[in-house]
């Protein structure tokens, strides 16, 4: 693909992270990842969707079912996800839905501090570039190096998807990001 699907994401603002990737194409194959659930399932979150503006986002996290490794849910996630990594949910409504280039929606409705996740996506030939955003998540340093670490990992994990290749396990490469994104910080 390209070295800046390796780059880190860049907190582009106070409580702001913003990815750009460079996926398989073509684009409504990419869309589909975004929006169907049991592709969605693959690299982010099963559940549903309802594909217009105010519709429902219901995502259920089951981070043991993307990559074929095994490994133990860290200490600190345990609470949120379980043991098995498996009970994490999230509920949000689409705020911008237009296919296959561009979606956004709330994110974390039911904790009342709702952030906002957006993929904007284009056609560059062959591949697809993916502009992600997350917006509105507040100035902890935990939870901005949390959700920096997951999104870089979980992208990782759709790059691969996408490309026909094994992901890397996904808690020890998101520990991994978690260490660097805390140093990224301002």
């Amino acid at each position: 693909m390209t070295s800046a699907n390796s780059d880190y994401g860049q907190f582009t603002a106070p409580g702001e992270v913003r990815f750009v990737r460079f996926l398989p194409g073509p684009i409504e194959r990419v869309w589909e990842y975004l929006t169907d659930a049991e592709k969605r399932g693959r690299w982010l979150a099963r559940g549903s969707m309802e594909l217009h503006v105010g519709g429902a986002v219901n995502l259920q996290f089951c981070h043991a079912e993307l990559s074929p490794h095994t490994e133990e849910v860290p200490a600190k996630y345990r609470e949120s996800c379980g043991a098995s990594g498996e009970a994490a949910r999230c509920t949000g409504r689409v705020t911008r839905c237009e296919p296959p280039s561009f979606l956004s929606y709330t994110w974390g409705e039911s904790s009342g501090a709702a952030s906002e996740v957006t993929f904007e996506l284009s056609a560059q030939g062959s591949r697809v570039q993916l502009v992600l955003t997350h917006r509105r998540l507040g100035e902890d340093r935990g939870m901005l190096t949390s959700v920096a670490s997951g999104w870089h990992t979980h992208v990782d994990i759709l790059i691969a998807k996408l490309a026909g290749a094994e992901p890397l396990p996904f808690w020890s490469t998101h520990e991994t990001h978690e260490v660097a994104y805390e140093k990224l910080l301002p």
